[in-house]
């Protein structure tokens, strides 16, 4: 039994990265945009943005709205917001199956519960979760103003390693 599991994370694994690599352009190393659909919700409208967006720092923040983690650090992340928000482009990634057990209302609702100011959006295909080998919540990426990425790990986030990370993140 082991070795099943094994071989289907090996493979797990290799999904990711290839889909990593595929998203990503090997002579620069930079993640190329997705076109998310955005949320209207506080600091957010609904309809699509471009994520990263090339030319700005972007913070992407992966959440879910059952992550008690995420809820805990939507003050860091707002605080970092406030900070430095603008010096780059923040963006909270949502990629629960909306219109199933958890509605856009229900994002739309936890972001006003957890004070969100700025853009959410869901990922519904996974792209650019994929892209960026995301496997769980809560996830931070911050790509530079070339799409790079400079930081991309999981678990809580402090104000100051998200500003710590934008303010390394300029070229």
């Amino acid at each position: 039994m082991r070795r099943r599991e094994l071989i289907a994370g090996l493979l797990g694994l290799g999904t990711v990265g290839g889909g990593a690599y595929l998203a990503t352009n090997s002579e620069t190393g930079s993640v190329e945009p997705f076109e998310l659909e955005t949320i209207d919700a506080p600091g957010s409208e609904a309809g699509t943005t471009a994520i990263p967006e090339r030319g700005t720092v972007s913070v992407v923040k992966f959440f879910a709205t059952w992550c008690t983690t995420c809820a805990s650090m939507m003050p860091e992340v707002r605080a970092a917001h406030d900070e430095v928000g603008d010096e780059a482009e923040f963006v909270s990634v949502t990629y629960e199956p909306l219109g199933h057990s958890v509605t856009r209302g229900d994002v739309a609702e936890w972001w006003r519960e957890h004070d969100g100011a700025w853009t959410v959006a869901h990922d519904a295909d996974f792209e650019l979760t994929d892209a960026l080998g995301v496997a769980g919540v809560p996830t931070t990426a911050v790509l530079d103003e070339q799409n790079r990425v400079v930081l991309n790990e999981g678990g809580y986030k402090t104000e100051e390693e998200f500003v710590e990370a934008v303010e390394g993140s300029r070229v």
